[in-house]
């Protein structure tokens, strides 16, 4: 039996391939958390991506609650969306689309003082 006693050149040792679904969890995993507050009943947040090389292109949907500042919140999902995919996959993330599909609002009884219905 012979054994490597030598180096291997880092080109030949071969390259660690992240599946696209793994990198579209860790995308919906921190839009979870980026949003200040989940509304009831709203549906967790879902990540489509493609990746070409190192680099990720995501979009996530999901629902907010309303009143919100919705500007706020996307930017929020778009930071964290890429912070989180560089640190866990090592991907680039030039692009992060947020699609807000539904705006929850509070249940009846819980509306803030003073409001007309």
């Amino acid at each position: 039996m012979t054994g490597v006693t030598g180096r291997v050149d880092a080109a030949e040792r071969g390259q660690t391939r992240i599946a696209d679904r793994v990198v579209a969890k860790i995308a919906a995993q921190a839009a979870k958390e980026a949003v200040d507050e989940r509304p009831e009943g709203a549906d967790a947040p879902r990540a489509t991506v493609t990746v070409h090389r190192d680099t990720a292109r995501v979009r996530v949907s999901l629902d907010l609650a309303y009143p919100c500042d919705i500007g706020r919140q996307c930017g929020a999902v778009r930071r964290r969306v890429a912070e989180r995919v560089r640190a866990l996959a090592g991907m680039e993330v030039p692009e992060v689309a947020v699609q807000v599909e539904r705006l929850h609002r509070p249940e009846a009884g819980t509306a803030p003082e003073g409001s007309i219905r």
